[in-house]
Parts: C-alpha cells; structure tokens; sequence
C-alpha cells in the first residue's frame, strides 16, 4: 500500500473487539487507458491500450512508468506532452467483497481526491460526477455493491476541452494566470480560474505546464452498521498557564434514533491520564453533534518554535448504543491561543501573530507544492524540508493558495516541530467567478471539507482566502481593462469577489475554524481600500527582481508591517542541475536550460544575470554562473529578513519566497527539489537565529542594530573590528549592551569615513559580533563596496578531512579573508554542517560531514569555490 489511510488512523481508530468503520483501501488492480475515439488517439495510438494504473496516482506518472512518455523533468519535453492534458482517461477498478462487509447495512465509497472532472459509475450504473479536486467526495453504495467482479469506471474529462468553450463564448473575460505557451488555450481565454484544480498544473513561473488527471488521493469503502463517528473536534475556549477550559465536540451519524452512553479519556504529553469524561445522549437518525465541557489545571500548551515545548494532548472517544453497537475515535492536538493582532497606531494598522499570549515575529518562507505530481510526494520527502526549515531558525511557512490543500502528513510534521502554518485557500492568482452562487457553492463546500480535515492542527494559525487577487484586481490592472469593456460586468465579478472571500469563507471559518482568524487575501488589509499597503497588513514586494527590477538595496527602504512575500532567484546546486541537463546543454541561453527557467517564458536568465552583475560582474561561465546566482540570491535575501527583524515591532513578519520547488529549475526557493540547501538556506539559519547582527550600509553609512526573539533580557557586549583582508586590524570597538526580550535595538550608525580613515576601501571588511560572556552569538560582516570592485585575495585554504564517529570532520583555515566560500564533493552526496560562510583570515572553522561515500572519494572530490575565485580582478589605475 503506498499510502497509510490517514483519516481512518485518526478518526476512526477502532478499541479491539468492537464494531466499527471497516475501511478497505480500493489500490490495487487498477488500468487506464486513453478513451477510444479520443480526438487524441490518432496521433497517440500507444496509450489507447490498457495498462495498469497506480491508484494514488496521475496519467502522466502511470504514462511514465509504462514507458509511453519521457521523464517530465528530465531534457526539455514539456511541449511534446501537452496533449495529455487535452485528452480524455478512462480506469477502472475491478473488486470483490465478502460477505461481512455485504451484510453492513452502510456502505459509502470515498474518494479523498479527484483531479478533476471525473463521470464514474459502478456496476454499469452512473455513480457520481465530480468537479473539485479540493473536495472529499462521499457517495453511499448500500444494496449497490455485489460478492464478485464489482466494477467501478472512472472517466476523466480534459478541463481545458470541457471548459474552453463556455469561456472563449464570454463577451469580457476576466483576468488568468500564465498563458500557456503551447497554443492549447487563447491567451485571453485561460480555464484555469474556472476549474477547481491546483492552479500550478497549467504552469506558473517556477514550474512547468502538466495539466494531469487521475486520483491523487486515496479512495476506500466504507462500511459500519448503525453507528459512527464522522468528527472529533477540541474546541479552546479560554487558555493560560493556570486552566484549560475545553469543548470536545463529536459529530456522531446513527443509523436510527437510540441512546448512547459516551466517554472521552484525556492523555496528557506523556501518555498520563489527565482527565475522564462520561455522558450519556438522545441521538436521532443522520448526524448527532454531541459537546461535552471539561477544564484541565495547568494545562502544558503548544508553542512554535523557540518559544516553548510543542506539547500534544491525545483524546480517545468512545460511543456505544443501546443496540449494543461501540465505536471510537481519537484525536492528537495542541492547546494554544490565537491572536492575529491589528492595532492601529500613528503609522497605520498592525498586523502580528500573538500565540499564547507572546506577540512572535514570524521567520519563515512561503511553501509551494513539492511536485508538479503530487500523489509521488511521500511523508519522508515533507519531513526532510520541514525540519530544514526549522533548522534555518524559521517559525512559520505560508502554504501558498495556487496548489493543493497539503497531506495530513504535512501538519502532523509542522505540529511536532512548532511551525505555524498560514494557510491559503487554493486560489493563486487572476479572478475567479464567485459571481456564480454555484462555483461560491462548490467553493464553500471544499473549504468545509478542509477546515474540518485540518482543524486540528495547533500550527494552523491563519486561514487566507486568497494569494493576490485583490491586488491584482486593484493594482495591475484588472479592473480597469474590465471596467472600461463593460462595467455592469466589472461590478458583478467585484461583487462576486466580496461574497466569496469577504463573507462566505469567512463565515466558514467562523464556523468550523475553532477560533482561527480569517484574512480575505495576501497581500491586503482584509478588504480595506488599499490591497498592498506598506502601513496596514500584509505585503508582497516585488519592485526588487519582478518590476521595476530595482537593485537589492531597496530592499531597506521598503518596511511592511508584515512581509509575506518576496524573493531572489537561483539555480540549484550543479548536482541537480546535471540530473536534467548535460554539461554540453548547459549555458545561459542553452534549450534545455530555457526549458527550466520559467520566468519571463523563458527568458529569465536575463533577468537573474542583471543582478549577478550589478554587485559580482559577469559570470565565466555557466558554473560560475550557478554560484553566483546563490551568492546573489543569498545576500540579498538577508540584507531584507535582517532589515524586516531590525525594523521590530513595525514590521512583524519576514517570510520569503519561496522554501521548496516543484521541479529541478531555476527558482527563488532555498531548498530544491533534489532537497539539496543552496547558499540561501545556510543564511537563512544565520540571518534567522534567535539572536542576531543586523548591520546594513547604505548611502556610506552602516547602521548597527540587535536582534533577541529571547523571552528574558540578554546582557551582552557587542565588539566592531575593521580590518584588511589579511587580517591586520585597523580599528576595534565594543560596548556593554542589554537586549529587552523580544526586541530589536538600535545600537548607532558608523560612517564609513569614520571606520575606514583613509583605508582602502576596496580591501577592508568591516566584523560585528555580538557576545555573550566569551560566548559569540552572532556576527556580520559589511563591505564597503561592491563585491566585483573588491581586492579579494586568491583563497588558499589549508583543509583537513577526517573520520569522526558516524561521519567526518572538515577542519577550513586560510591566512587570508575567503568570502561566499561554498563546499561541495562533486558526484557524492555529501551533507555539510554549514556552507556558504566567510573564513576571517587565521579563524580556524570545524564543520561536521554526513555522507555514505569513504573518507578516499570524500578527499578526492572535495571541491571549494569562494569569491576570488570567479570575480574578475579589479581595475587597476
């Protein structure tokens, strides 16, 4: 089985001898083909033929494993496979089932995911239509089902052949995503808004364009006799260190009316009984919602990341009916408060997360879906990028609307590592047609379905309606091109808006979010006037890298109130890159690389070489390039983060984009799809500690501030060094310093002239450190100017690799300053504690290697590239 039944293993866990749910997981023995007289099959005869399918699973995976279609991601396929997502599927499933489960009287088959339009039918008879790939899709099969060759058929239907019509009809469109390139849909008529499917699978500017279909989520018979528990819900309603004061709510569906004796045991953390709760209750035929109350003395609550344990109480429900009948359930969750704060002050409106009471500044970056295919993303692959981003020192991820509603998995793992989660509904971009009360319909029903599937999760502290509707609609030009076509339109598409993301799912939060807030979309101020205000809610900023393309010092000049998007690309690292391009396809402007850099259509590369030469000149080659790509993206993302975290509590959020990739390409995550860290995610855990340097230069001065997201005072001692880049000291300073909890200082300025005293310029680095006792907490180091005007020394670093326990030992010494020095051991896999770090010249740096290779090939292949290395030699008058 290549997926555990998650919503049976914690709703309906069943106490040994009882009856029960029986939940049977309908994987095995499934084919597809291509429908026969598909407008396809002419030119594609191979997939007409039945093959086996994998069930969780999509065409183009079954398609891959049977060898009828190149790997997606591999060389630059994506224009000769854009006729699968023109084309119809059929699969169909073939079962059996004993007698036991004929004699229940309830049967339900269950479909956890539907990509996306779907007509099925069992035994011949038409079973079920759906529409939403979002959506749990629950139909009842009772005195449906027989012993032998049960057959369920399963016909998916192209969304862009099923919908294009209907939208190419309209007078006035209204605005879509990313046009595809491959001539499959009119640029004015794109159906991606229009259809409840992940957004990203008709292309994005990270990914690639796969508009796939098939089940991408488990589907199970259900079956029971006249009792289940449908939900278990922990409702907080007033929390601090002294009590807990909570409402367990069971929804409970009798097959008739009866009476049920009921009992609730509470474990705390540690597996002890805290707590035993008894009642009986009158249930009546369909859903029963049963409430009972209990407070608990000195409650152990659930904190993010830093700021406590991420302590877990397990509640076990038991309901037996008079008919002799029991079930059970159970429900794993975190006591915690949630307070998005918005208090209006002299500069505008706030905008922070207070959890428990303690205002947090969020530190994390946007999360995207980790595959174009999201049935092949398992729980290990989620858990490796997770506890990557909290190693990087992050609290938060924003699980971005243009995917899917994540795995189960994926909060059980953000629950257990104390990161809060902002969730998006799935909308990423464009308008959608919430002016039909049928789509709001669909819409509200998928949100329902989620909010009760998720509620649970204490790291959920966010429901967002949206990503970037708003502001497109009032700031790109949305509105105006609409309204001057036809403004009775433009108003009903406005209006739409509003009932949807302004009332409908808030009123679905209010109701089954368990006391979570609600946010219309991001970036905005929750439907104010003004979508993307620097001084009230949310912001995106993109005027650094998408328009007007301003260099990365603008970065300090923007200061949100919270800063949930922006971003530097990179490429990944040159390992993942060799895994889809050879080395010979492999320059700037080479096919294949095109094929995976997906902004500006391809042409992004321009875009990501103006910024390498901006501060490091131009690249040698397309190696150098890769690295300075990630020196760029890396440096420029921590002069913002550090800017946003110096700038508190103004600004009380810094969440870049983006953590993941979809597939190997040019992107601006920090991890990417091979789970490998690019030089950004080694700054991240820097720039992110829980203590830090914030030093930024501008205009010939450096401003010096210090950062503690400690919950006590830190009594410390800052120290400035000037020095050359053979290490001669030219000037030193420190001072006594007491950080308050929580907090940024300001320490002062420093101009250069007043550091540097006739110094070279070009050859001096300015060191700030914070200390405590002899402890080193943080440092920093500024430039005075530009990377490729700098008199960088070659590197000549003495190295020391050694066996140590289960891993190795890499010992880095240089007589001479080395920056941007990145590690790496060629074709070996080789995990370093730390990379993309400065060596101060006779600093002696210890790191920790983890890889499966021997110490020889380790020695062999070990490789160091800094700076020195790639930039040009400077001028000389």
């Amino acid at each position: 089985m290549k997926r555990l039944c998650l919503a049976l293993c914690l709703l309906l866990v069943a106490m040994p001898g009882w009856a029960q749910v029986v939940s049977r997981t309908l994987d095995d023995g499934w084919r597809f083909r291509l429908l026969p007289g598909d407008a396809q099959a002419k030119a594609h005869p191979e997939a007409t033929a039945w093959r086996k399918a994998s069930v969780p699973g999509s065409v183009h995976t079954d398609l891959l494993a049977h060898g009828v279609i190149v790997d997606p991601y591999v060389g630059a396929p994506e224009a000769s496979l854009q006729w699968i997502g023109l084309a119809d599927w059929e699969y169909v499933h073939r079962f059996d089932v004993d007698e036991a489960t004929l004699a229940r009287p309830n049967a339900e088959l269950v479909f956890e995911g539907v990509d996306t339009l779907a007509e099925m039918s069992l035994n011949g008879k038409p079973l079920l239509s759906t529409d939403n790939s979002h959506r749990t899709w629950r139909v009842r099969v009772d005195k449906r089902l027989k012993a032998r060759k049960n057959e369920l058929r399963i016909i998916f239907r192209s969304p862009i052949r099923a919908l294009l019509p209907q939208v190419q009809a309209m007078p006035h469109k209204i605005a879509g995503n990313y046009p595809s390139p491959y001539g499959d849909e009119p640029k004015d008529a794109m159906v991606g808004n229009f259809v409840r499917k992940p957004g990203y699978h008709f292309g994005w500017d990270w990914g690639p364009r796969y508009v796939t279909a098939g089940l991408w989520r488990p589907v199970r018979l259900e079956t029971w006799k006249s009792l289940r528990v449908t939900d278990l819900a922990i409702a907080t309603t007033s929390l601090d260190q002294d009590e807990a004061d909570l409402a367990i709510i069971a929804t409970v569906d009798s097959a008739g009316p009866d009476t049920a004796a009921m009992e609730v045991e509470i474990l705390d953390p540690d597996g002890q009984r805290v707590g035993l709760l008894q009642r009986s209750a009158l249930l009546v035929q369909g859903e029963n919602r049963v409430e009972l109350t209990t407070t608990l003395r000195s409650p152990r609550r659930w904190w993010p990341a830093g700021y406590g344990e991420q302590a877990r109480y397990r509640f076990r429900l038991s309901v037996r009916n008079a008919r002799g009948d029991s079930v059970a359930a159970e429900r794993l969750t975190g006591l915690r408060s949630v307070e998005l704060r918005r208090d209006r002050d002299a500069d505008g409106q706030g905008f922070a997360f207070v959890i428990n009471g303690v205002p947090i500044f969020a530190k994390g970056a946007n999360v995207i879906p980790f595959d174009a295919f999201p049935a092949r993303v398992q729980p290990a692959r989620i858990r490796e990028v997770l506890q990557a981003a909290r190693d990087a020192n992050m609290n938060m991820l924003r699980n971005w609307g243009g995917g899917y509603y994540e795995d189960e998995s994926f909060y059980d793992i953000a629950d257990e590592l104390g990161l809060l989660v902002w969730q998006d509904f799935m909308f990423g971009g464009g308008m959608q047609p919430a002016y039909e009360p049928l789509f709001r319909a669909n819409v509200v029903a998928e949100a329902r379905d989620n909010l009760r599937r998720l509620r649970h999760h204490p790291s959920i502290v966010l429901w967002c309606g949206n990503n970037e509707e708003e502001t497109a609609w009032k700031d790109w030009g949305h509105r105006k091109q609409l309204a001057e076509a036809d403004p009775v339109f433009a108003d009903r598409v406005w209006q739409g808006y509003v009932a949807l993301f302004g009332r409908d799912l808030r009123r679905v939060v209010h109701e089954e979010g368990l006391g979570v807030p609600y946010w219309s979309s991001s970036p905005s101020n929750d439907l104010d006037e003004k979508a993307n205000d620097s001084r009230k809610g949310d912001k995106h900023y993109w005027e650094v890298w998408g328009a007007p393309a301003k260099p990365v010092q603008a970065y300090l000049e923007e200061t949100p109130r919270f800063m949930s998007e922006f971003g530097l690309q990179a490429w990944p690292v040159q390992r993942t890159v060799d895994a889809f391009a050879s080395r010979a396809e492999q320059a700037i402007d080479a096919p294949v690389i095109r094929a995976h850099q997906k902004f500006m259509a391809g042409a992004g590369n321009e875009r990501l070489l103006q910024y390498i030469q901006n501060e490091y000149g131009t690249p040698r080659n397309f190696a150098d390039f890769i690295y300075l790509s990630q020196v760029m993206q890396a440096e420029g993302i921590e002069l913002a983060a550090l800017h946003h975290r110096a700038s508190r509590p103004y600004t009380m959020g810094s969440l870049y984009w983006q953590l993941n990739d979809v597939w190997p390409g040019a992107s601006w995550s920090s991890i990417d799809h091979a789970g490998r860290w690019k030089a950004l995610h080694f700054h991240a855990r820097r720039f992110f500690a829980p203590v830090a340097v914030a030093a930024s230069r501008r205009e010939g001065e450096i401003q010096l501030d210090l950062v503690s997201d400690r919950q006590q005072p830190l009594k410390g001692e800052w120290r400035l060094r000037v020095m050359d880049f053979n290490g001669k000291v030219l000037r030193q300073r420190k001072a006594a310093v007491t950080l308050p909890p929580l907090s940024a200082t300001h320490v002062r300025a420093f101009k250069d002239s007043e550091l540097l005293r006739g110094a070279d310029a070009a050859a001096s680095v300015a060191v700030f450190e914070l200390y405590e006792g002899e402890t080193m907490l943080a440092r920093q180091l500024v430039y005075f100017e530009a990377a490729k005007a700098l008199k960088l020394p070659a590197a000549a670093i003495q190295t020391a690799l050694e066996r140590d326990g289960d891993g190795y030992q890499l010992r880095l010494q240089s007589a001479q300053l080395v920056r941007d020095l990145w590690i790496d051991f060629g074709e070996h896999d080789a995990a370093v504690s730390d990379n993309a770090l400065d060596l101060l010249p006779g600093e002696s740096v210890t790191l920790k290697v983890t890889s499966k290779a021997h110490l020889a090939a380790l020695r062999a292949s070990l490789h160091l590239q800094s700076l020195a290395d790639v930039l040009p030699p400077p001028a000389t008058n």
